[in-house]
């Protein structure tokens, strides 16, 4: 790593895959704890001679080339770690002469302990993992094969729901337009050509796999297989600490979609809205896409329950997750990764899915439409997508007077309808704008950036540390130093106290003519 990327890094600050050691009087058994944590999780880069804010303390320069070999005997004892891994620590020097030790973590193939301890990384901090499910989805995460891919060799055309298949040939007929594959095959024919039928080429075993179970088995067969499969389908609008209304759906993936949007259409207003003069239905674009995700994607095999919640004001999805990555997913940085491939072209090929990657843009589109604000997406060991909801709120530009009582509504005239504004999903505690902070630049802090956000809550009192901010706007640590940095550079807010113990404050201002 060249001086330039390691200062990058140092102004970023510490992540899921970067953590920081002072590591002054030699190398502590924190240190290990990370490397076990990054083995785990997704890699990562350790930084030895580093405070946790990011300030370059250097370890001893003599000493460094000990510590190395220090390092690499620990890491290399089965007695400490197990398995045992070989890294490749650098000793490097930045422009100011400080010594610092960089040591690149690759992600492992397996689940490795460090004193028969495991630990995983949970954003910037080392866990120690003692729940046999949480060890569990470990090893399903390190899997090198899809588990929809499994054979049960005892499964056979009497525990699926063939019953189904004129329905499902139909709907695939009518997706496509009127002709598809599907429509002149046998029942066996249809299976194998979804691949619902295969061979596991590591032991030679054929018959149904875990898609034909979870797809068209029947409810007994399911319930053998994947004895902890069920989605909860919850309306907590008034009765918040329990519910207002509730179904625990634990069928075949094609009703138990068809019952989860059943619940959405009877709890959900279902907005006016015209799209190139038709008019479409917000309320089933934004469920299907959460519902057929939250099927399609999940883990299976875990034992974590799935959840469809509809609540004041978001309705929100969890669902196991074999996690490729950790942070929030946005139509920048989407990087499209089927869980489950063969269940995702099933839904595809009738209709209740589009292309990979699709939903997650139709979902910040429509939900602007339909609440005024953006959705989240947060990939990690569970999925959640959640949708912002506000009963009030209408994009319908037709009846969006003042008489209407429609709040958000364009007044002007005019059967067509322009893009809403992009202002993103801002905590209701925070005021637009802070009083005591006049002038705000506006070409320079926007609405609703993240910026505006911390100037906001600074103003009201509500936390004033890097790690307090962070927890209450519920971004990354990375995301406010970033805001913080450029509120500083334009002197609007300040540092009071240390690197590791202040905290940010609002500059004073004077008004200005």
């Amino acid at each position: 790593m060249d001086i330039k990327t390691f200062l990058s890094v140092i102004e970023i600050g510490e992540t899921v895959v970067i953590e920081f050691k002072r590591c002054g009087n030699g190398i502590e058994t924190d240190t290990y704890e990370s490397v076990c944590a990054f083995l785990n999780r997704f890699g990562g880069d350790l930084f030895l001679g580093v405070l946790d804010d990011g300030t370059v303390a250097g370890v001893p320069g003599k000493a460094a080339p000990d510590m190395v070999k220090n390092f690499i005997k620990v890491i290399s004892n089965p007695e400490m770690f197990s398995p045992t891994v070989y890294l490749d620590p650098k000793i490097m020097t930045d422009e100011e002469g400080h010594t610092i030790i960089h040591v690149h973590v690759p992600p492992s193939a397996e689940v490795h302990s460090f004193k028969k301890v495991i630990y995983d990384r949970v954003d910037d901090a080392d866990v120690r993992v003692t729940s046999t499910s949480a060890i569990a989805q470990m090893y399903i995460r390190k899997q090198d094969i899809f588990t929809e891919r499994k054979i049960y060799k005892y499964v056979d055309m009497t525990d699926l729901r063939l019953d189904m298949l004129p329905r499902l040939r139909q709907m695939a007929v009518n997706h496509a337009g009127g002709s598809h594959v599907w429509k002149d095959m046998s029942d066996d024919e249809l299976l194998r050509s979804a691949g619902l039928i295969g061979t596991d080429r590591a032991t030679g075993e054929k018959g149904f796999n875990l898609a034909a179970v979870m797809l068209l088995g029947k409810d007994d067969v399911i319930r053998d297989v994947c004895p902890a499969y069920l989605t909860d389908a919850l309306l907590r609008k008034v009765n918040v600490d329990r519910y207002d209304d509730r179904e625990i759906i634990q069928t075949n993936l094609i009703e138990s979609f068809d019952q989860l949007m059943d619940f959405a259409r009877k709890h959900l207003p279902d907005k006016f809205f015209l799209e190139d003069e038709a008019r479409v239905s917000l309320r089933n674009i934004l469920a299907r896409e959460m519902i057929s995700n939250t099927l399609m994607h999940r883990e299976f095999t875990s034992s974590y329950m799935a959840k469809f919640v509809i609540g004041n004001d978001r309705m929100y999805t969890e669902n196991a997750n074999r996690a490729v990555n950790d942070g929030f997913i946005t139509p920048e940085n989407l990087e499209p990764n089927p869980k489950n491939p063969i269940i995702a072209a099933f839904f595809r090929n009738i209709g209740l899915a589009d292309n990979l990657g699709s939903g997650t843009t139709r979902l910040f589109k429509y939900s602007k439409y339909y609440s005024g604000k953006d959705p989240e997406f947060r990939e990690g060991d569970v999925f959640r997508i959640i949708v912002p909801l506000d009963d009030a709120y209408s994009f319908d530009y037709g009846l969006g007077n003042p008489e209407s009582g429609i709040k958000n509504g364009n007044s002007e005239a005019g059967n067509g309808f322009s893009e809403p504004k992009n202002e993103p999903n801002v905590p209701n505690n925070v005021p637009n704008v802070p009083e005591n902070v006049p002038n705000v630049p506006n070409n320079v802090i926007k609405e609703g950036s993240i910026e505006m956000r911390i100037l906001n809550l600074l103003e009201e009192g509500i936390a004033q540390t890097t790690q307090k901010m962070s927890e209450v706007l519920c971004v990354s640590r990375k995301t406010i130093q970033r805001g913080t940095t450029k509120l500083r550079d334009l002197g609007m807010i300040e540092r009071v106290g240390s690197n590791r113990d202040g905290y940010w404050v609002i500059c004073d201002y004077t008004e200005t003519e």
